[in-house]
């Protein structure tokens, strides 16, 4: 192995850590900061839809049964995720407090 194979060896390995890197510290984070913000997005987008799953009386409820057939698996997964948390403000809470 002469210098050049070492040198291209070495770039090589270089590049690869440093865009693990900027992944691990720039890109993941804002990752997760986004589809944190869309899940919650999708919560008030589903309790508003559907607030008689939790005993809240609501005459929209009716004409947003029509939409249950298309957003079946997001709603069970939904339902699940509501009752595992404890509270609205924990999980907000959570994701401004590391």
């Amino acid at each position: 192995m002469d210098l050049s194979d070492r040198i291209a060896a070495f770039r090589a390995t270089l590049e690869e850590w440093l865009r693990g890197l900027y992944h691990g510290l720039v890109t993941h984070p804002a990752y997760e900061k986004i589809e944190n913000e869309a899940e919650d997005a999708e919560d008030a987008f589903l309790l508003a839809c559907f607030p008689d799953a939790f005993g809240i009386p609501s005459p929209v409820s009716y004409y947003t049964a029509e939409l249950l057939p298309y957003l079946s698996t997001e709603f069970e997964q939904w339902e699940r995720r509501m009752w595992d948390r404890q509270s609205l403000l924990e999980r907000k809470g959570q994701q401004y407090h590391f």
